[in-house]
């Protein structure tokens, strides 16, 4: 199952990821396993959040060449400290798949405390010490996909659902970035 407000960035951020040489990195995932059931690692690992808190302290005394945090930076209270963290768990060249709502309901679990728009999380990750040159960032939305989920997490339906974006009202946000 696919949540409609997902549909485009997952479809996205799968292309960017299919053009890295994966079956040679080491890979990180924060709160999720799409990326482990999808692609073949040199290795993965995975930590939860926020039995992790990734905003404390790197999670790992060891580097990876990717790192994946999909729908977790809203919940972060200190996502600055989290990125920061991220960026001392790369190795040099190392990339960070970041994605993020923006336009979606308050999801309070534990909390929800941030969002970007594209540009916003562009200047975000260079701050975090990502150098904006070396990102690739998007975003995905249209009103019909916000006011459908409103108040519940809408499955995609080709026949139902467009898929056309309106670059005003993104939905989510996500970001590629190298080190």
């Amino acid at each position: 199952m696919v949540h409609w407000a997902r549909a485009v960035m997952d479809a996205r951020t799968d292309g960017l990821v299919s053009r890295l040489d994966v079956e040679n990195m080491d890979a990180l995932e924060i709160s999720g396993d799409h990326w482990a059931r999808n692609f073949r690692w040199k290795s993965f690992e995975t930590v939860h959040y926020p039995e992790i808190d990734i905003c404390a302290a790197p999670a790992f005394d060891r580097l990876f060449d990717i790192i994946f945090a999909e729908q977790v930076f809203e919940h972060l209270l200190y996502p600055y400290r989290a990125a920061r963290n991220v960026h001392r768990m790369l190795r040099p060249g190392g990339y960070f798949l970041l994605t993020t709502p923006f336009l979606i309901k308050v999801h309070d679990t534990p909390n929800d405390c941030c969002r970007w728009t594209a540009q916003g999380l562009s200047y975000f990750l260079e701050e975090c010490g990502f150098p904006r040159s070396r990102m690739t960032v998007d975003s995905w939305g249209n009103r019909a996909c916000i006011q459908a989920n409103f108040t519940s997490w809408v499955e995609f339906d080709p026949h139902l659902h467009a898929l056309e974006n309106e670059p005003d009202f993104p939905i989510v946000v996500w970001a590629l970035a190298r080190k």
